[in-house]
């Protein structure tokens, strides 16, 4: 059977009713964030298939019964690999059901991690491989802290300490992607100097090998309150696959977590799960209930004294540049002001309050 290809920045009004229409009857549902679409139609113009390129990751790849063995898929993936290079995008990811990993293997993709839900690839052989030979190793005792750091604050800090002080080695992966309202490149920075006095802590960025709850896809989960937990433990099998033995880690610790209920599941599911790679999950009790969620609501709110109390100097100063103020760490604040008395969890702005952190830990 032919087809034609055809393609499109952005999907609106009837193309993208189409497209949804189609997905759901290829049991996929459109989440937006397609930038660029690759569409297979017949004469008529009816979709045969689709695929969707949403910053370095291809989404939405589908194509009709009618065409399957016809070199659909492959049509698609080489246009969407073909737009991605002309942006500069070389680095190129996908997410898929596990029954679908042959067809993008053949297609020049490579398994970073499988489950029994889910498989991440990208297009090198050696990206993953790049990245672990990138980051500084360490020696004896090893661990790890994964933080967003949205933004570093006194407790992020805290655990850290605590964390270092239980191993010889203490490695660190700030999540890279940038998707929180604290760009990376100042999250990394804050907690630099905010670990400065840390000897035996590594800093890392996360690159593209950790996976972010905030651009894991959830089109091709059937029922998107699985989300979570499929994204949890896709994460978890290429941390403790990959990047555990290849720095030696035999440790991960993370804070407990009252408040966020998908931190909390993350957490259980990080207890169950890395063991079976010979990482041992060593929760550490939160610090004064400090959270970067608490900080956001503060900064909302305008109450700078509740931030003071909650951060390092180096983020409230570089809180304060950000939004213009003429406060600096050695302003006349309270002598006490690290002595939290800020809004308790449940007195936090609603939008706020459903942005609570996955990142203190």
């Amino acid at each position: 059977m032919s087809f034609i290809v055809s393609e499109a920045a952005g999907l609106y009004g009837p193309q993208l009713e189409k497209t949804a229409e189609f997905l759901s009857k290829m049991g996929l549902r459109y989440e937006g964030g397609a930038e660029y679409t690759v569409f297979l139609v017949d004469e008529e113009g009816e979709i045969l298939g689709t695929g969707s390129l949403c910053g370095s990751v291809l989404k939405y790849i589908a194509v009709d019964d009618a065409l399957q063995g016809e070199g659909g898929a492959a049509a698609i993936v080489s246009r969407l690999v073909q737009h991605a290079y002309l942006l500069g995008r070389r680095k190129l990811f996908l997410f898929t059901k596990p029954q679908n990993e042959y067809l993008f293997r053949s297609l020049g993709f490579f398994t970073l991690a499988s489950t029994n839900s889910s498989c991440y690839m990208e297009n090198s052989r050696r990206g993953l491989r790049n990245y672990l030979d990138s980051l500084q190793k360490g020696s004896g005792v090893q661990g790890a802290v994964v933080a967003n750091c949205n933004p570093f604050t006194l407790g992020h800090q805290y655990l850290m300490e605590t964390a270092a002080a239980m191993v010889d080695t203490l490695h660190v992966f700030v999540v890279s992607e940038d998707s929180s309202e604290f760009p990376f490149e100042a999250r990394f920075e804050l907690v630099k100097k905010g670990t400065a006095h840390i000897k035996n802590l590594i800093l890392h960025e996360s690159g593209d090998y950790i996976i972010s709850h905030s651009t894991f896809p959830t089109y091709f989960i059937k029922s998107t309150a699985d989300a979570e937990s499929v994204n949890a433990e896709l994460d978890l099998a290429l941390f403790g696959e990959r990047i555990a033995p290849a720095l030696g880690i035999t440790k991960r610790f993370v804070g407990t977590e009252p408040f966020c209920a998908v931190t909390n599941a993350y957490n259980e599911k990080m207890k169950e799960l890395l063991p079976k790679y010979g990482v041992e999950v060593i929760e550490i009790e939160r610090k004064d209930g400090i959270s970067a969620s608490k900080v956001r609501a503060a900064m909302e709110a305008g109450d700078l004294g509740t931030v003071r109390s909650l951060v390092p100097d180096a983020t409230f100063d570089y809180i304060m540049d950000t939004i213009g103020g003429d406060y600096r760490c050695d302003d006349n604040l309270p002598e006490d002001g690290r002595e939290y008395n800020g809004p308790a969890e449940d007195e936090m702005p609603a939008e706020a309050a459903e942005r609570s952190d996955p990142e203190w830990s």
